[in-house]
């Protein structure tokens, strides 16, 4: 199914009795959780990339937050019985997701301590993503964050191509789609990506971090302290 190296198999390994989990799949578009929706369900996505929205009263929308397989989709459900989000989680790219009856992930948030250690250092780990995120959109040009937000994209999804509008990335970015199709053209020109029908490969690594913010190193390393570097072992404990 894809667990490895995501915060699925992490969870899963933790567990002290088995899980039921059901594998399934996402269409870009598709909405898991809407304004007001009550949790039943958790998401771990493998191989997808999926956005927490904030759309306002004028129809404009902004991302908060970028989820792939080292994230969780409701964790909200953790925290009191009939839970909601304020927030909207809308699939970017299509794939796969592990889905658990939130129900199930409380009882064990609950019981076992290594599950709660798990999940709590994930919750630390995204609200520094949230929180570099608020930062670098308030003072970080558009074409370091767009190298930022493609880096994120492909981190969470192991895959150089994706398949993302223009005119997603600009919702995202919350920014014209002309302001992305700049950046874009310019990254195309250096041969950092390739942009083609909504498509988008990853030609480089190095030039798009030569030309992102701080902002993606800064995640990414909280990330590896608290959860541990991909293809190792859990940390025991982060300092």
């Amino acid at each position: 199914w894809g667990l490895a190296g995501g915060l699925a198999e992490v969870m899963l390994l933790a567990c002290h009795r088995p899980i039921f989990l059901a594998l399934t799949l996402l269409d870009q578009g598709n909405i898991l959780h809407s304004p007001g929706d009550e949790i039943d369900y958790v998401y771990f996505p493998l191989d997808c990339l999926l956005s927490i929205t904030i759309t306002m009263q004028n129809g404009d929308t902004a991302e908060t937050g970028l989820i792939g397989n080292r994230e969780v989709i409701g964790i909200n459900a953790l925290m009191q019985y009939r839970s909601t989000t304020l927030t909207t989680y809308v699939a970017q790219t299509p794939g796969q997701a592990v889905k658990i009856e939130a129900s199930l992930i409380r009882e064990e948030f609950n019981g076992s301590c290594d599950v709660r250690d798990i999940f709590l250092r994930y919750i630390q780990a995204f609200i520094a993503q949230v929180s570099q995120t608020t930062a670098c959109n308030r003072l970080h040009n558009l074409e370091q964050r767009f190298a930022r937000w493609l880096l994120e994209a492909r981190d969470r999804t192991q895959s150089e191509r994706l398949q993302l509008t223009q005119e997603v990335i600009a919702d995202m970015l919350g920014v014209r789609r002309a302001g992305v199709s700049q950046a874009a053209q310019k990254f195309q020109e250096l041969a950092a990506i390739r942009y083609q029908r909504g498509r988008i490969q990853i030609l480089s690594d190095k030039l798009l971090i030569q030309h992102a913010c701080e902002c993606f190193e800064c995640v990414k390393d909280e990330y590896d302290r608290l959860l541990g570097v991909r293809g190792s072992p859990f940390p025991n404990s982060p300092t």
